[in-house]
């Protein structure tokens, strides 16, 4: 079986290709650092069980760059039968304060990527009338975040973009999965955590992180198990099948705790400058 994984130098791509190799499949790498792509294929190569392993530096967000990449890939490694779409990306900010380039590349990354790595792949799974396609979207589609607009934006869109071809590979052969990790400890959750607006923790709450290794097993079960839908944990599997009945409430709650936030906020200024004579602003309320 030949395994193409996008985003798949490093996080749960790499996990996914390094559990998938441990099983003695066939695994090509594509991401867009080729320097992290060649320690990605030792780290797969330590760990394989006899599978060939390919690497192959791409762009996901360019179309032409992508499927170059997906055919060399299948000419080292032969049909791909698995592909695990997981390139993306996150840079947490207000919306006022995103650039507008930083916003692009998100969606461009996180939902083109995507769409482009799945149009690599189909037409030649359609034409064997077999295949499986593996959407990585994220607990952040489920609920709007703050500082979170354009990767909610794009990790929610992935699920109508599933949900879509889904419909159409009725009767070819394809399966079309997609499924919503939480905080998963990787390097990129690493750099987002020392931007995380601390309103957005109010909602999401500090839960220690998966391990990437863990996120890849579920993925791989549910793909072995044949499930559409793949979800990590109650809390987003409420969100998934009870959002509009939940979310409202929620919503409330949010909106309680961010004014209790401010009030908590105000005090601690106020007490500062009594004392020192000094006003001092507080980012992050201890909530």
């Amino acid at each position: 079986m030949h395994v193409i994984v996008t985003g798949g130098s490093s996080g749960i791509g790499l996990a996914v290709a390094k559990a998938y190799a441990a099983r003695g499949e066939r695994v090509s790498l594509i991401a867009r650092d080729a320097a992290r792509l060649d320690q990605a294929v030792l780290d797969v190569q330590a760990v394989s069980k006899g599978g060939s392993t390919f690497a192959v530096s791409a762009d996901v967000s360019k179309h032409e760059d992508l499927a170059f990449a997906v055919k060399a890939c299948e000419t080292a490694n032969g049909p791909c039968d698995v592909l695990i779409a997981s390139a993306g990306i996150v840079e947490p900010a207000a919306f006022d304060a995103l650039s507008a380039a930083a916003f692009d590349q998100q969606i461009s990354t996180n939902l083109l990527g995507t769409a482009n790595a799945a149009r690599a792949v189909y037409h030649s799974m359609k034409a064997r009338g077999q295949g499986t396609i593996m959407v990585v979207s994220s607990g952040a589609a489920l609920i709007g975040l703050h500082g979170y607009a354009a990767y909610c934006a794009s990790k929610s869109a992935l699920k109508g973009f599933a949900e879509a071809i889904q419909a159409e590979a009725v009767g070819t052969g394809i399966r079309v999965s997609i499924c919503f990790p939480p905080d998963t400890l990787t390097p990129q959750y690493q750099r987002e955590m020392t931007m995380r607006p601390w309103q957005a923790e109010v909602l999401m709450g500090k839960v220690k992180p998966w391990t990437a290794e863990a996120i890849a097993q579920r993925i791989i079960a549910g793909i072995d198990r044949k499930r559409s839908k793949i979800h990590f944990t109650p809390s987003l599997m409420a969100l998934a099948y009870l959002g509009p009945f939940i979310k409202p409430l929620l919503s409330l709650w949010y909106r309680s705790r961010l004014k209790r936030g401010a009030r908590e906020t105000h005090a601690r200024s106020s007490t500062v400058h009594l004392k020192t004579g000094i006003s001092s602003g507080i980012d992050t309320p201890k909530l």
